[in-house]
């Protein structure tokens, strides 16, 4: 069995982090990173000690390499990691698993043909903070769960969509997919692992304030299989920007993130509740490369498997159909 993983990083906007996380686990080998910005990856493997290409084949083609990951623009992602798994290489993809939910789904497929890892890296899963809401809504301690709603308000000028490398990526509906799919979707993923599976889907969305051809505003309105209802609100159109909140309303109290990420917690009867109070097992992994470690070295179940990341896209490709449609669409 490996002692450690060789791992290769498509990507170096985000991408950065994950090699530096890399290079700091035990467990894990930062062998090469890949970017078509020549300076840029030269610039990261000097600084990490590892090899650099602009060529993501030849990546691909290197026997001590054993895992990928991509870090590429949201509309790229399932491409690549196909491209990665007929490689023989376990994968890991960041937010969102992609734009495409068809995608997703063959990328699923790919993986459990080829018995390989496949994760998608939501930062968020590996804070236990986030591990001790899920656990006080399903131990009950506010009850029966009525509502959670989740409201992002943010603020981003023209510039930022028309920017990036290659210039204007973030505005095109092929690379991007909008406020929800793309600034949204971490709490989103919040949202549906805290309340459960959804069952319905209603949403409408348009584009207001920016030239783009994703929207820059959306609404979605969810009813949970719990019976609970949810709410989704997401824009970048938002001056001030007014951050996140998400909220979860039951028979007994309410859960509140806001947006500096700390968390109240309110129960019926019960004085000074704080989310403290919630014990949890804490043998979960710190983040998606000690994860995917985990994974490949021991068999450990990876925290948010491609099943599991499908989810979001689920619901933020329903919002968009349903917009499209004016149907409400049926999980």
């Amino acid at each position: 069995m490996a002692k450690e993983v060789g791992f290769g990083i498509l990507g170096l906007g985000r991408g950065r982090k994950a090699a530096q996380t890399a290079v700091q686990t035990v467990g894990a080998n930062l062998v090469c990173v890949c970017d078509l910005q020549e300076e840029k990856v030269k610039a990261t493997a000097q600084e990490l000690d590892c090899d650099w290409t602009t060529s993501y084949d030849r990546m691909l083609a290197r026997d001590d390499i054993d895992a990928i990951g991509v870090y590429t623009s949201s509309g790229t992602h399932a491409d690549f990691a196909n491209q990665a798994i007929a490689a023989g290489k376990h994968v890991f993809v960041t937010k969102p698993m992609d734009i495409d939910l068809d995608k997703c789904d063959r990328l699923i497929e790919a993986a459990k043909r080829a018995n390989l890892v496949l994760a998608v890296d939501f930062i968020r899963r590996y804070r236990k903070i986030d591990h001790q809401v899920r656990k006080a809504v399903a131990d009950g301690l506010i009850g029966n769960v009525i509502l959670g709603d989740l409201r992002m308000k943010w603020y981003r000028n023209q510039s930022y969509y028309d920017g990036g490398w290659p210039a204007g990526w973030r505005s095109r509906s092929s690379t991007e997919g909008g406020s929800a799919a793309n600034q949204g979707v971490h709490s989103i993923d919040q949202l549906q692992w805290f309340m459960g599976d959804v069952k319905t889907v209603q949403g409408r969305c348009g584009t207001f304030n920016h030239e783009i051809e994703t929207e820059d505003c959306s609404v979605g309105i969810l009813t949970f299989a719990s019976g609970a209802f949810g709410m989704i609100q997401t824009t970048t159109c938002s001056y001030p920007s007014l951050g996140t909140t998400l909220q979860i309303n039951g028979s007994k109290g309410t859960i509140t993130m806001d947006k500096s990420g700390a968390v109240g917690l309110v129960i019926e009867g019960q004085e000074g509740a704080t989310i403290d109070q919630v014990e949890i097992e804490t043998d979960f992994p710190n983040n998606i490369i000690e994860d995917v470690v985990g994974a490949i070295i021991h068999g450990q179940p990876i925290m948010v498997s491609g099943e599991e990341g499908r989810k979001s896209v689920a619901i933020f490709t329903a919002i968009y159909e349903s917009s499209r449609t004016g149907c409400i669409v049926q999980f």
